[in-house]
């Protein structure tokens, strides 16, 4: 059976609960890095509190390519070690919550036949790093095979093509899949709940001050250690608990845009080149088709929204004529777009797409354990170094936790296309709709769909039941949170999303008590978050070393 508890519940007693508890460790950030420790610190027994200053994934974590992957390109940089960990992280992954880790075919486009020779002697080592299994080998395309598997592809240029498995996934869900993993085993957890500073006891970090971003209350978590897994954030979280601490960091920007599914119709995930020599990812989802990613030097610092420029999105936009069928895409056939900032690790003289994307992890001289770096896909490995460096710290041994249960909505053992085909037919769907939810919730969608299955739109993108999930079992607490991390419509139905945010936010309103005053602001402040994304005036920050 899945681990799975609620994430919501009543503010203020969640509030004295973190006072009056002494936790075995107050974890600082709520993205994937965050919830892989909380959850893997509670199956151990540990008592744990998270805090997060914005919403669950507000950050990078809601911000990637969403790929749950080994990072092929990784083979290039002779970084084995990490293609190995990440590779085989998959399987993992993909059995804990199926729903969140779709396999599906990456297509690299090959101009000539000894291009194709050497991306299959390239996956062929990766699989061998992945112990991919034979029905996930490999597959090589050309002439009628490859039209028929991707038909938009500019077979003129490219006529051949090396097919391998990844996997597609929902990062923000994948985050809050753990965080309702830890909560059932005992773990304590409370977004918008920002740490201000820290509480020192004989010269060592011994919990934190927070604030609540919706009361003002200020509180007092105390705690054995301070774990910082703050993202972008760990170095002004570092410095609350040693001023003096030298930088760590740098934060590198990574740029998706959205188009009309039906503007750029591939089949299936398509890797491709950037003028500069750069990976980007062309990847069908929803109603769109989502280009990315950037990897250039943000110097403003951390930020929950950085600025999408023009520079950033005709840098996406210039392949998609020399790798598909198609005439060129106009800027303002864009229906959307989202940038997250990656927190690498600085090595002098080296621009961000030279970085390793290795995790580090610092204990500082007061005792606080800082965690950077890393990938999507390596969040376990991040969350078990972290335990193993406590039980050195502790001078203990920790228990190792019995088996491997799945994540919520992950206990179904039929393909997810069988599983959403069931859900269309029990419950009147259209065939993206039960998709969508099928991803979205797993085994769990039907208990979505119970607490109201009529839709708030006249698409069904967005059903009644979804708001009230979001809200009382995953923590939500305004429109932005429903639409861009739970829901996530706008994502995947920019349109949709902007047609439904009268009545999710009066259906949010009825739920959280809001009155009229609070539920305009709250439809406002979405609607100007989504008008945000597609706003490409920022200025264009350098891809230079720092």
């Amino acid at each position: 059976m899945p681990e799975r508890a609620d994430l919501g519940g009543e503010r203020a007693a969640a509030l004295d609960v973190l006072e009056q508890e002494r936790f075995d460790l107050v974890l600082v950030g709520g993205g994937i890095t965050g919830a892989g420790i909380a959850r893997e610190a509670s199956r151990r027994g540990l008592s744990v509190a998270l805090l997060e200053a914005n919403d669950y994934a507000a950050g990078t974590s809601s911000r990637s390519t969403k790929l749950i992957h080994g990072g092929l390109r990784y083979l290039a940089m002779g970084d084995f070690r990490l293609v190995r960990e990440t590779a085989l992280e998959r399987k993992v992954i993909f059995g804990q919550a199926p729903h969140l880790a779709e396999p599906r075919w990456m297509l690299l486009p090959t101009s000539s036949w000894l291009a194709q020779l050497k991306y299959r002697l390239g996956v062929t080592v990766y699989e061998k790093l992945g112990a991919v299994t034979s029905e996930d080998v490999h597959r090589n395309w050309s002439g009628s095979a490859l039209e028929q598997a991707e038909p938009v592809l500019a077979r003129e240029r490219f006529p051949y093509a090396c097919a391998y498995r990844e996997y597609l996934t929902d990062d923000a869900r994948l985050v809050l899949a753990n965080l309702r993993a830890a909560v059932a085993r005992g773990a304590r957890a409370l977004n918008y709940l920002r740490v201000e500073g820290v509480i020192e006891e004989q010269g060592r970090v011994a919990g934190v001050t927070a604030r609540c971003a919706e009361t003002g209350r200020t509180l007092r978590v105390r705690a054995r250690t301070v774990v910082n897994a703050a993202g972008p954030w760990v170095e002004a979280v570092r410095r609350l608990g040693w001023r003096d601490a030298p930088d760590w960091l740098h934060l590198s920007k990574g740029v998706h845009i959205q188009l009309p599914r039906e503007r750029l119709p591939v089949r299936n995930l398509v890797m491709l080149e950037a003028g500069d020599g750069r990976i980007l990812f062309v990847l069908p989802r929803g109603a769109v088709t989502y280009v990315g990613t950037t990897d250039t030097t943000y110097h403003p610092g951390a930020e929950v929204w950085p600025q999408v420029t023009q520079a950033d999105v005709d840098y996406l936009l210039e392949p998609l004529t020399r790798f598909f069928s198609i005439e060129p895409v106009r800027r303002d056939e864009i229906v959307g777009a989202w940038a997250g900032l990656r927190p690498l690790i600085a090595q002098p003289g080296k621009g961000p797409g030279e970085l390793s994307r290795r995790d580090e992890l610092f204990v500082g001289p007061h005792g606080m354990v800082s965690i950077a770096g890393g990938k999507l896909t390596g969040y376990r490995h991040m969350a078990l170094s972290v335990l193993k460096k406590l039980a050195e710290l502790w001078g203990q041994r920790l228990p190792e936790p019995s088996g491997d249960p799945v994540l919520p909505g992950g206990d179904f053992d039929v393909p997810l296309e069988v599983l959403a085909e069931s859900l269309a037919a029990d419950h009147s769907l259209v065939p993206a709709a039960a998709r969508s939810l099928s991803r979205l919730y797993g085994s769990e969608a039907r208990e979505v769909l119970a607490l109201g299955s009529t839709p708030l739109g006249k698409e069904q993108w967005v059903f009644e039941g979804e708001v009230d999930w979001a809200v009382r079992g995953e923590g939500a607490r305004h429109l932005e949170d429903v639409l861009y991390r739970r829901n996530r419509a706008a994502l995947w139905a920019p349109d949709a999303a902007r047609e439904v945010l009268e009545p999710l936010g009066r259906r949010m309103g009825l739920i959280l008590s809001w009155d009229e005053s609070t539920v305009q602001d709250e439809i406002s402040a979405a609607r100007d978050r989504m008008r945000s994304d597609l706003d490409f005036s920022g200025e264009q920050f350098s891809s230079e070393p720092v």
